[in-house]
C-alpha cells in the first residue's frame, strides 16, 4: 500500500520556495490550510503568488502572510474582509487578479482534469475579458480562460488516510477538493488520520492519486469571520 504520510508540517512543505505559485483551499475562514500558512510564515518565503478565494482576514489566513509582505500577488474572488490587503492593493504594494468565483473554480478543476483551457461567459464585455480571446458558441459569446499553473495546493480536509484518500465535513468542501490535483505538489492536512483502507470508500471525496503528500495537523481554530449576536433581553 502506497503511503503519503510525512511526520509533520515541516517535513510536508519540503522543497516551497520564493516566488513560488501557491494555491491555498478554504472559504473565507472555513476549511483553510492554517498548519500550512503558519509555516510558510515560520519559513519567512518572499515572493508568493497566491491563488485563493478569498485573502483572510488582518490576523488570521492569508493575512498573516500579507502582514510580513510575503506575497507579491493575490489571485481571488473576494477580498473583502482585509484591511490590509486593501491597503497594500491601493499603494501599489500588492498585484492583485480579480476573478468571477465560478472561474476561478473551474480555472482549478481545468488543471486538476488536464485541460489547458475552457470558454466562460463569465466577465465578457467586462474589464475580466480585457486581453483574452472571446468566441460566439450559439449566438453567445465565451472569454478563454487558462487554467491555473501552481507549484504546490496546499488543502485542508476533515478526515484522510495513509494513502492520501481525503473526506472534507461541511463547508469546508469548497475550494479543496478541486484543488488537489491541479498543482505539481498537493499536500493535504487533516484533523484526523487513519489508517489505509479505514475509510468507506463510498465516502472519500477525493482519492489519493491527487495528493502527494498529507500530515496530521496540530491545532485549529475554526474562527467565525463574522459574528453576529442577538441583544440580550
Amino acid at each position: 500500500m502506497i503511503r503519503k504520510t510525512v511526520p509533520n508540517v515541516t517535513d510536508a512543505l519540503q522543497g516551497v520556495k520564493d516566488n513560488m505559485t501557491l494555491m491555498l483551499g478554504g472559504f473565507g475562514l472555513c476549511g483553510i490550510p492554517e498548519n500550512a500558512i503558519a509555516q510558510l510564515v515560520k519559513l519567512n518565503i518572499k515572493g508568493l503568488t497566491c491563488i485563493s478565494n478569498n485573502a483572510g482576514v488582518d490576523d488570521f489566513g492569508l493575512g498573516l502572510l500579507l502582514q510580513q509582505r510575503q506575497i507579491k500577488k493575490m489571485v481571488s474572488s473576494y477580498v473583502g474582509e482585509n484591511d490590509e490587503f486593501e491597503r497594500q492593493m491601493l499603494s501599489g504594494e500588492l498585484d492583485v487578479e480579480l476573478i468571477p468565483q465560478g472561474t476561478l473554480a473551474e480555472r482549478c478543476r481545468a488543471a486538476q482534469g488536464g485541460f489547458p483551457a475552457f470558454y466562460t461567459p463569465a466577465g465578457y464585455g467586462t474589464e475580466v475579458a480585457e486581453g483574452k480571446e472571446t468566441r460566439e458558441f450559439n449566438g453567445k459569446m465565451y472569454v478563454l480562460e487558462h487554467a491555473f499553473k501552481a507549484d504546490f495546493a496546499f488543502v485542508k480536509a476533515w478526515k484522510g488516510d495513509e494513502a492520501g484518500n481525503l473526506i472534507f465535513k461541511g463547508t469546508a468542501r469548497n475550494f479543496n477538493p478541486c484543488m488537489c490535483g491541479a498543482a505539481k505538489i498537493t499536500v493535504a492536512e487533516v484533523e484526523e488520520l487513519v489508517p489505509a483502507g479505514t475509510l468507506d470508500p463510498d465516502h472519500i471525496h477525493i482519492p489519493g492519486i491527487f495528493v502527494q503528500r498529507i500530515f496530521k495537523g496540530e491545532r485549529y481554530e475554526k474562527r467565525i469571520e463574522q459574528r453576529t449576536v442577538r441583544k440580550k433581553e
